[in-house]
């Protein structure tokens, strides 16, 4: 094949191609040292990209391939001959993968320049917010690095050697779980949230989902970093629940102040000094799709610090491409939110929406398989938590029922699985601690004791 008419550049690009194709073609091992690392789309000349495609097909199905089988398979794409020819480029085994590397490069030096043009459009367009226009241009630029294969293999005993140093910090308390606040919850989770995990905590609407998270994120930011992305509630009602909740005042007080006694301003005041020692952030961007999030958890990390992420919720989420089914667009966002929590070394605390088949059981409880729209949630998390207020669903129950929260641990890699009590304060739309046996099954409250704790709340 004749390169003289191309650039230097381009010269150099195609021979690695080439080489990379004949070293294949002539010895089937080396695909164990390439396989990991080259795609058909790293090359430049159709013809490679394509030769080489069918190369790695055969092999990878673990079916022998030379310039026949290849040639045979192509039909008339390709001719023999100039199979054959590529297969006369052949590296020292020594060069073999520095070779494949530089195809590699190439091919990121050609999306760069791609990229580079698509960020100069960015710039110039007026009708695209600023925050929007980065956000696509981080995410533009993620994906010329996202995808570098690492040598990550670790022998065990060396592994084993280096995690003495975690077991001794965490024998001395310096290297622990992350407390959520809620004692018996932290017992199922061996002590809290760890960094690297993916947890979901799934309800029915007005269980209290946005409550729990915000319980959990609320107190963990007195010691921890803690951001919230909000993408049902906006700022204001965000904070409308803080004021109720750190300044102990009803809901419903803050939203009319002029109703009754009047809005406790002591306690509001309180609440907002409460708040000077949070180090808890809030967004409420709507729609975010993975890389959005990402881009902003990388930037809250890097100004802030961020130790713990909120969503609310990833029904509401978008994917990256908006013609894929929502099942598709779920898969994509659960394995990059657990992604996103192993590469910054964060807890992700995701509020998931449940179908309606747990209000056909009898005891209405949620299960794993009530996740709505996709298995990918169930499989890429590391805790499941649901949530059930049975006075929700049945009005008739007692007044002892009024605060009653009970919550499975349904998924837990790293420790057991359960039930536990909680007490919602509805007023306040938050969790705490339950104390004593649940209550047992009583009817015929009078309805004002009923709704007095009642309050919907997500």
């Amino acid at each position: 094949m004749n390169y003289e008419d191309f650039p230097v550049e381009a010269i150099q690009s195609l021979e690695a191609e080439a080489s990379v194709i004949g070293a294949l073609l002539l010895d089937n091992g080396s695909w164990d040292r390439l396989g990991d690392k080259l795609k058909p789309e790293h090359f430049a000349d159709e013809k490679h990209r394509m030769v080489f495609a069918e190369v790695a097909r055969q092999l990878g199905a673990g079916k022998p391939c030379d310039v026949v089988t290849v040639a045979m398979a192509l039909g008339e794409r390709s001719s023999m001959a100039e199979i054959h020819e590529l297969a006369q480029f052949v590296p020292s085994a020594a060069n073999l993968r520095r070779h494949a590397e530089l195809v590699i490069e190439r091919f990121k030096s050609r999306q760069l320049r791609a990229v580079s043009t698509e960020l100069l459009e960015l710039s110039q367009d007026h009708n695209t917010s600023i925050s929007d226009r980065v956000d696509r241009a981080q995410g533009q630029l993620s994906k010329l690095i996202d995808d570098a294969p690492r040598d990550d293999w670790v022998a065990a005993y060396e592994g084993m050697t280096q995690h003495t140093a975690v077991l001794e910090a965490r024998a001395d308390g310096t290297n622990r779980a992350m407390p959520t606040g809620l004692h018996d919850l932290d017992e199922y989770l061996e002590g809290g949230l760890r960094p690297g995990e993916l947890v979901i905590v799934g309800a029915r609407p007005s269980m209290g989902k946005t409550a729990l998270g915000l319980t959990i994120g609320v107190h963990m930011a007195s010691q921890y970093s803690v951001g919230l992305l909000s993408m049902e509630m906006s700022h204001s009602e965000v904070n409308d629940r803080l004021t109720a909740m750190l300044g102990h005042v009803s809901l419903s007080s803050v939203k009319r102040p002029t109703r009754g006694e009047g809005l406790a301003w002591d306690r509001v005041m309180d609440g907002v000094e409460h708040a000077k020692s949070l180090n808890f952030h809030t967004s409420d961007q709507v729609g975010l799709n993975i890389n959005q999030v990402r881009s902003k958890a990388r930037n809250l990390k890097r100004v802030h610090g961020l130790d713990v992420l909120v969503v609310d919720y990833i029904g509401l989420m978008s994917g990256l491409d908006a013609k894929a089914n929502r099942n598709t667009q779920l898969e994509e966002i659960s394995r990059g939110l657990k992604t996103l929590a192993k590469e910054l070394g964060i807890s992700v605390l995701c509020l998931a929406q449940l179908n309606r088949k747990s209000e056909e059981r009898p005891d209405q409880m949620p299960m794993m398989s009530d996740l709505r729209d996709s298995g990918a949630i169930e499989q890429d998390a590391d805790v499941i938590i649901f949530i059930k207020r049975p006075i929700m669903a049945n009005q008739d129950l007692g007044p002892e029922w009024a605060n009653y929260a009970k919550l499975s641990v349904a998924k837990n890699r790293q420790g057991r699985c359960g039930y536990l009590n909680l007490s919602y304060i509805g007023d306040q739309t938050k969790f705490s601690g339950w104390a004593g046996p649940a209550p047992s099954k009583s009817l015929g409250a009078q309805p004002a004791t009923r709704m007095r704790g009642m309050h919907g709340g997500n």
